[in-house]
């Protein structure tokens, strides 16, 4: 099995699960916090999104984010340079947090770009260097790795939060 086919299953199963922890929230249980300065579900889905946009577009592929391409930031009622991370408490608690229908769409966007590039991946474009703010200089490979294990860390959290607020298996 070739790499990109993978991280293609590793992508596959993850947006299963994400489906999974996700069906069926309301608003309400989308915005919640646990607490002051806690992420809501919103929130970490948004965080997820942005980071996996910037992580291909903007690293792997000097191109312009889907962020920007498909304006979402309109479409989501946020600012144009809402990053997505590293937030203060003051800027947590006031995350506009958009519809969960919206944020699925942003990220099935990023998703279909991120998944796009994948196919065109020969086993030498995993071997790329880029330099990536945080982590230094890295292979391409270890960018999806990344990805892979960042979204299923916050997946675990979303799952949290639903639990919190809804009981077990609910």
């Amino acid at each position: 099995m070739e790499l990109k086919e993978y991280v293609g299953m590793e992508f596959d199963g993850l947006e299963r699960i994400l489906k999974r922890v996700t069906d069926g929230l309301d608003q309400e249980e989308i915005i919640w916090r646990p607490a002051c300065g806690c992420n809501s579900i919103g929130l970490i889905l948004f965080h997820v999104a942005r980071s996996e946009d910037s992580f291909v577009q903007a690293r792997l592929r000097n191109k312009p984010e889907v962020w920007e391409t498909g304006k979402w930031y309109t479409k989501l009622n946020v600012a144009e340079n809402e990053a997505g991370a590293h937030y203060t408490m003051e800027q947590v608690n006031a995350f506009p947090v958009p519809r969960l229908e919206d944020l699925m769409a942003y990220y099935s966007a990023v998703r279909a770009q991120t998944v796009a590039y994948l196919k065109t991946m020969t086993a030498a474009g995993f071997d790329k260097k880029v330099t990536m703010p945080r982590f230094g200089e890295m292979p391409a490979a270890a960018i999806f790795s990344i990805i892979v294990s960042h979204t299923s860390q916050h997946i675990g959290e979303i799952s949290y939060l639903r639990g919190l607020q809804r009981g077990m298996d609910k």
